[in-house]
């Protein structure tokens, strides 16, 4: 049965590690009946939360894949997808956003903003995901919701406004004040689920005028009727909440909601929140490509009467086959339907249809516009469009980062080997930012992920569940190589061996592409050929050229970033040019350019926040001082100290047991990939000493 659009809400649940994203979903689920018990992220009842299905969630506590349930409260539809909160894991986050109309950022009340969170708003930010912000884990020593909302508009920009005052914090945390009704809520019952409505106490009655006050200056801002009653007199409910929906679904206003999740307080009031302030699939616009229009942007229309659009986002091999999350975006999808892989061009057969609970799935007949549904036995890769034999459309793809880090793999014996195999070939399908191929030289498999949990997390589901043994080399850092000044180059290839010969002249000059110019790919080819001293057809040939060279440089043979080619010169013969010889005198001209243009070895540089008590503050700068990293700036609060800092990756392999042992265990830290920087010239010919050892070179 399809459901009213207006009754829809697909939100993302994200956060920084351990913000308690899981244990909120939890919650949400109890609350709208999914579940008849909670049980908790580390609990010692062995069961773990619904949503970390996977073995080894439940035994580490964090979230590694998204998964995706729905739930209904209040008569609306919420399809929920919780994501992972560690950096490792962000693409999940990123196919998430890319198909969700709105999101719950959660802050922790005592960390506040932290370095994941900054990330996961730039995410949504990037996909104009409208949000809600709530402060959570209130209960903690230390907790202090109004510092976490100066932070959120200072550190991510927002326009945030608090929706609601706590009455008590920390282990006196009773309720929380509703600043749209005036009331103060109260959660009663074993979990919370029975609220309680009462007039505000008289302690908390200035301070929850006074964030009135501030909730209605900001909203009235994007309501002309609510300023005006504002003027007049008391504006109504109504009027208060239209208003701050129409500030959330412009992207200019953040209402901020306040509890504790573990404790059970304040989860509903945020449920009734995602249903009034986040958008539904009719206030989100999404863009197609029309792949027979000459990739003409179209938009989609959220109709169920329209032709069907819908894209895939998510992979998983599971114990059924291939499951395909998707999200329709327009038209009608029922069982036994054919749909077409815009991509790939092949028709494929809808054999079953089914509604994602974690793990559990519920069979559906048919879904419609605005649904996150799941598909079996069909055949695509992440990013996929599927449409009906009406339309060809693809929707526009998602932001995939590229590895920083790779380990070499080498199977035990045979059955090992064979194993590995089909584990890699799941993997890389199901994760984009997980990469694998054999290494020519040393013949040894490589992998290729986002950090050392990434890959660790790999290597042991390879092991546990295809029963793959593997041993595991040293982890290597993904070095690129980069020019540093433009430089000319005029390469002639000739060859003569009886008969037609090879003749190819190609001159220009090859410049670096600056770091603040709008050019997001690694290379540019660039024509400036006048006078058909190259011809038309073999202009192509010289990009492939100078392409297949940026796949391995010559200082370390790693990949080359940020190169600009362009051709202004050249020359042919009528006989024995052709697209081959074209080909190897751009390879040339590229070598001859590169080597007086400057090459460097670029390493990637993380951005690294430690986080511990202000008594190891000394120690913590000393050790990123001693791992060649930049100190950007120290935050105080309480006895809590953060420092932030950018490392080198190569320097952070094993950081996290010297930083246990420098801290008596109390400091933790986070990093993500920032960008990347040029090797100093010592340790650049160490490195390069170190491959051409490992590769067998003199």
């Amino acid at each position: 049965m399809l459901a009213d659009l207006n009754k829809v809400r697909n939100i993302g649940i994200s956060a920084h590690i351990d913000s308690g994203k899981t244990t909120l979903t939890e919650r949400v689920l109890f609350y709208t009946d999914r579940i008849h018990a909670i049980h908790e992220v580390r609990g010692k009842d062995g069961v773990g939360a619904t949503m970390d299905s996977m073995e080894l969630e439940k035994e580490r506590g964090i979230t590694i894949q998204s998964a995706a349930t729905f739930c209904n409260w209040k008569g609306n539809d919420i399809n929920i997808i919780d994501t992972p909160g560690h950096v490792d894991f962000t693409v999940e986050v990123e196919r998430a956003l890319r198909v969700l109309d709105g999101a719950v950022l959660i802050l922790c009340s005592v960390g506040g903003v932290q370095s994941q969170s900054i990330t996961v708003n730039r995410q949504m930010t990037r996909y104009s995901v409208p949000r809600v912000v709530f402060v959570n884990k209130c209960d903690r020593t230390g907790a202090n919701p109004a510092r976490v909302t100066e932070q959120v508009r200072d550190k991510l920009g927002l326009n945030a406004i608090h929706m609601q005052l706590p009455m008590g914090l920390e282990g006196a945390m009773e309720g929380v004040i509703d600043l749209v009704r005036m009331k103060a809520l109260y959660f009663d019952g074993d979990n919370g689920e029975d609220i309680r409505e009462e007039d505000i106490p008289a302690q908390y009655q200035d301070d929850a005028e006074a964030l009135r006050e501030e909730l209605l200056d900001a909203a009235s801002m994007f309501d002309d009727d609510l300023m005006e009653a504002i003027l007049e007199g008391e504006p109504t409910e109504e009027m208060i909440k239209r208003a701050v929906r129409n500030g959330t679904l412009a992207l200019e206003f953040v209402p901020v909601f306040i509890g504790t999740a573990f404790k059970n307080k304040g989860v509903q009031p945020l449920l009734d929140g995602v249903i009034d302030y986040m958008p539904t699939p009719f206030d989100v616009e999404n863009i197609a490509l029309d792949l027979d229009n000459e990739e003409t942007e179209v938009k989609v229309t959220n109709d169920v009467e329209d032709p069907l659009v819908a894209l895939a986002f998510k992979l998983e091999d599971g114990r059924y086959g291939q499951l395909t999350y998707i999200r329709v975006y327009q038209g009608t999808l029922k069982k036994g339907d054919f749909i077409f892989n815009t991509r790939s061009g092949k028709k494929v057969k809808v054999g079953r249809l089914v509604r994602m609970h974690s793990n559990e799935m519920e069979e559906i007949d048919d879904t419609g516009a605005g649904d996150i549904v799941a598909l079996f036995g069909v055949d695509c890769a992440s990013g996929d469009t599927f449409c009906d034999s009406k339309v060809n459309y693809s929707m526009t793809s998602m932001h995939i980062p590229a590895p920083v880090i790779s380990l070499s793999i080498n199977p035990v014996d045979n059955k090992a080997q064979v194993n590995m195999s089909k584990a890699l070939n799941r993997f890389t399908k199901e994760d984009p930012t997980f990469k694998t191929f054999v290494d020519d030289e040393t013949n040894e498999t490589i992998i290729q992920g986002m950090g050392e949990l990434h890959l660790e997390v790999y290597i042991e589901r390879m092991k546990r569940e295809y029963e793959a043994e593997v041993e595991v080399g040293a982890p290597q850092v993904a070095y690129r190589e980069a020019i540093t000044q433009r430089a000319e180059f005029d390469y002639t290839h000739k060859k003569q061996s009886g008969g037609s010969g090879q003749f190819g002249r190609v001159a220009g000059y090859m410049e670096p592409i600056a770091e603040d110019e709008e050019f997001e790919e690694n290379y540019e080819f660039v024509d400036k050929i006048v006078g058909g001293v190259i011809p038309r057809e073999f202009i192509s040939s010289c990009d492939k050229g100078f392409k297949k060279n940026m796949a391995k440089g010559s200082l370390a043979e790693a990949p080359i970033t940020k190169v600009r080619c362009v051709i202004n010169d050249g020359s042919f013969h009528a006989v024995d040019s052709s697209d081959v010889a074209f080909q190897l005198a751009a390879q040339g001209a590229f070598r001859q350019g590169y080597m007086k243009a400057g090459p460097v070895l670029m390493e990637p540089i993380m951005k690294v926040a430690v986080e511990g008590p202000t008594e190891f503050q000394g120690a913590i700068m000393g050790s990123v001082n001693q791992r060649r990293g930049i100190i950007q700036g120290t935050t105080e609060d309480a006895n809590y100290t953060v420092v932030e800092a950018e490392v080198p990756l190569s320097e952070m392999f094993g950081y996290s047991t010297v930083l246990r042992s420098l801290t008596q265990g109390k400091a933790e830290f986070t990093m993500e990939f920032a960008a990347y920087r040029a090797v100093p010239k010592a340790i650049g010919e160490e490195v390069m000493a170190d491959i051409a050892k490992k590769k067998g070179k003199k």
